[in-house]
């Protein structure tokens, strides 16, 4: 469409569940891994580094949307400074309250971010529910994959406790975050405790809590707020589990869950969907040709169609894809077949703009 067209208002018709005249879409993935995405107060330059990747992510790819991933921030300080590994060490987690560098120094990096991207596409942040928190520590940082599920099984009640106290920080930081920055709203991380004993009355009583006032809290300053109920590595969520979970569009992982677009909407009815694509490794987006990734494009919009619909991955996508495959994906939606409500005859510019585009497509990816 060139730069005349109106990506802010494409993805708002969208998350409004409204008819658009063509699908939009919003992939993303991380800039830092391991360790260094803890990292980023100790280190000013592994912010750069993330701020560097997220400017040619933008251009690579021309998405319609960007997520600001909080990596460099996921080590919130009081569950960094702790052994998690008793109840005892669960109660040591209290708040940092507003005026702490976690707070303030994300919102630096969110403003600068919004200013290179707010005016062209809606923008949002990576927030991860308090609870979730603790388990990105254990998973991502000490790579121990099971000892979350152990503290929740073995500490419930003090889990709990962690997770409130957590949650006065989440959602200072949000409330700054929406009434400071320009950014448009939340993408807000949520996912099932990998556990049988966590039934819907345990979840109810020791996660709901938690977590729950930071969407609502999110909700009074925007109307345009993300939730995703994470399949990252195959963990699967009891979806139901965040029917009453109010938000303007929903995430979830459609392979993994074995729970389709379509059956989804049976979830969340009315609301606008984001998905389609598997992120994992070795799936189509990461090992198909052009011709395979753009047929399924296609076979997207047939059984999603127009509205309220918002093409995209279960989660992240792997850090190893070129963002050049990612923009073969944002071309095939802007293909006058997969428009509506437009004219049939293309007109020489947007002729000369497809060669130009072949041309730069062939360099990215070459």
């Amino acid at each position: 469409m060139g730069e005349r067209e109106d990506k802010r208002k494409l993805l708002r018709d969208a998350m409004d569940n409204k008819e658009t005249y063509r699908v939009p879409m919003g992939f993303w993935h991380h800039f830092v891994l391991g360790k260094d995405q803890f990292r980023g107060l100790e280190d000013p330059a592994i912010i750069e580094r993330i701020i560097e990747g997220h400017k040619r992510y933008f251009e690579e790819v021309e998405p319609d949307m960007m997520k600001f991933m909080s990596e460099g921030f996921m080590g919130y300080p009081p569950v960094m400074d702790n052994a998690l590994r008793t109840g005892e060490d669960l109660l040591r987690i209290k708040s940092i309250g507003p005026e702490h560098p976690w707070i303030t120094e994300q919102l630096k990096y969110v403003k600068r971010l919004q200013e290179l991207f707010g005016d062209k596409v809606m923008t949002f942040y990576n927030i991860f529910a308090p609870l979730q928190v603790i388990r990105i520590r254990l998973d991502f940082y000490d790579k121990d994959y099971e000892r979350f599920a152990a503290l929740a099984e073995s500490f419930p009640e003090e889990l709990h406790a962690a997770g409130m106290e957590i949650q006065k920080d989440i959602k200072l930081l949000v409330s700054r975050l929406l009434t400071e920055t320009g950014l448009d709203g939340i993408y807000y991380c949520v996912q099932n405790i990998q556990s049988k004993r966590y039934t819907r009355e345990m979840y109810e009583r020791i996660v709901r809590p938690t977590e729950i006032e930071v969407l609502e809290s999110a909700n009074q300053l925007s109307d345009y707020n993300i939730l995703h109920i994470c399949g990252y590595s195959h963990h699967t969520n009891q979806l139901c589990f965040y029917q009453d979970y109010e938000a303007k569009a929903y995430n979830w992982a459609t392979f993994t869950e074995g729970i389709s677009i379509e059956e989804g909407r049976k979830l969340f009815p009315g609301k606008c969907v984001l998905g389609g694509f598997d992120n994992n490794p070795e799936t189509l987006i990461d090992s198909g040709s052009r011709e395979e990734i753009c047929a399924f494009v296609n076979r997207l919009i047939r059984e999603n169609g127009h509205r309220g619909y918002i093409m995209g991955a279960d989660c992240s996508i792997p850090n190893e894809i070129k963002d050049g495959r990612i923009h073969w994906i944002a071309r095939q939606l802007q293909e006058k077949e997969n428009r509506i409500g437009k004219g049939n005859q293309e007109s020489k510019k947007e002729k000369r703009s497809k060669r130009e585009n072949k041309i730069n497509e062939e360099k990215r990816t070459n």
